[in-house]
């Protein structure tokens, strides 16, 4: 790992450098990417049959053969072990808890005038969620774009997830069945994003595609957004953690190795206050690294983009983690509480050295749709109210109408849109 020191002349430079990460959009796979839009816009099923068989390996017949009801979701369910179905409905419980208290209601008031003003507050009809499969198989990810869809009140949510060679994830589709997902059609990338975006003779076209995926559906998405909404196009995953000493070394370098074995291009920050206290995390990752599976890509995303900071005092380091602006923020101090009230800008924060980020991932209630790649200076958390949608309300009185009227007629006739102003003077006595 890169080892910074705020003191140091060159700091701003070389941290400014660590963050940078390549987001120019690859021309050969926007290519790939448009083509298979385009095609399955015109060609519908016969189109994702083929890309499906091709991409995935499989030998599908017709559509049927990518459809799974809730009568499959729920045998997958039946068929995972007991400890597993029961840490999805304690995950699926805690998720659905926290993300009632998101839900925005509708409101209105009446002014002076007596007219009625205020915001009525609306689901989507429909939702399309995008979950991995394969090799990268997320059950958490099912129930973190499924839970608040079906808290805000969404009546239709279709999954799609890939199934190379075939092969089904019983976990990813036990958590579909635990999360109310409505139906799912086994295919994956950007023929998926763009079935879900344009509609085909089987799969309804949603009004919103949620959920992470590779380079192709990441290009698909930005491609299809304004036909449909999207939540994010979401960069690697990344930590920060920004620690005073008190918490045990090996707990921080295990929390650092979490987000590193997501993959290669992957970031891991620490924020110490204390060389002796970095000295001793580093110590412990290379001990600890021995004993993980992953180690080669632990070890990439490390020596890539990973870093060991020492900063003057917390004070300091909150500013850094600002600027940085992560994913995922863990302040591992004492006192915590007090410490989050300076940072302004990160996707989650996780206070206190009890709580591992895995937690957030997993079960602690929050969504781990989070944003990445300084965007949280702008952006929040996916949430009950990507699934919501505000419609103004205003309802005149008479005698509203006339003061309104008036000043509606001013101001169109300012602009030379006489219809504008003759249509509020109509209004008028």
């Amino acid at each position: 790992m890169k080892k910074l020191n705020t003191q140091s002349p060159d700091f701003q430079a070389e941290l400014k450098a660590l963050l940078a990460f390549e987001t120019a959009q690859n021309p050969e796979t926007e290519r790939i990417v448009a083509d298979i839009c385009a095609d399955v816009q015109k060609r519908g099923d016969a189109a994702l049959i083929e890309y499906t068989n091709k991409f995935d390996q499989t030998n599908a017949k017709s559509i049927d053969d990518l459809i799974l009801t809730q009568a499959d979701l729920k045998t997958a369910f039946e068929r995972i072990p007991n400890d597993v179905q029961t840490a999805l409905q304690t995950a699926a419980r805690r998720v659905e808890s926290y993300h009632q208290r998101q839900k925005i209601e509708s409101w209105s008031y009446t002014d002076e005038d007596g007219t009625l003003l205020g915001q009525q507050i609306t689901p989507l009809d429909r939702v399309g969620i995008y979950v991995p499969g394969g090799k990268a198989a997320y059950p958490s990810s099912v129930i973190m774009n499924a839970m608040p869809a079906h808290v805000a009140g969404v009546k239709e949510i279709i999954m799609t997830v890939p199934t190379p060679k075939g092969e089904r994830n019983d976990i990813v589709l036990a958590a579909a069945y635990v999360a109310g997902v409505t139906k799912v059609f086994t295919v994956g990338g950007a023929q998926a994003v763009a079935a879900l975006a344009y509609g085909t003779e089987t799969i309804p076209q949603v009004d919103k595609i949620t959920g992470p995926g590779n380079a192709f559906v990441a290009a698909a998405k930005r491609r299809v957004f304004g036909v449909v909404g999207i939540d994010m196009v979401a960069g690697p995953s990344e930590i920060l953690v920004i620690a005073d000493g008190t918490t045990p070394a090996d707990w921080v370098a295990m929390d650092l190795f979490s987000q590193a074995e997501h993959d290669e291009i992957a970031q891991a920050i620490l924020i110490g206050t204390s060389q002796a206290y970095l000295n001793e995390v580093e110590a412990a990752m290379n001990r600890l690294i021995e004993t993980m599976p992953r180690r080669d890509i632990i070890e990439a995303s490390l020596g890539n983009r990973g870093a060991m900071i020492l900063a003057k005092d917390l004070d300091e380091a909150c500013g850094i983690a600002n600027y940085i602006s992560p994913e995922h923020l863990e302040l591992s101090v004492e006192n915590p509480q007090e410490w989050a009230k300076k940072i302004r800008h990160a996707g989650a924060i996780f206070m206190g050295c009890y709580t591992g980020e895995s937690l957030g991932d997993y079960c602690a209630g929050p969504n781990h749709v989070l944003p990445t790649s300084r965007t949280a200076r702008f952006s929040s958390p996916l949430g009950t109210y990507d699934f919501q949608k505000r419609s103004s309300l205003i309802q005149v009185s008479e005698h509203g109408a006339q003061k309104l009227g008036e000043t509606a007629s001013v101001l169109a006739h300012g602009e030379s849109l006489t219809a504008h102003a003759r249509a509020a003077e109509f209004r008028m006595k």
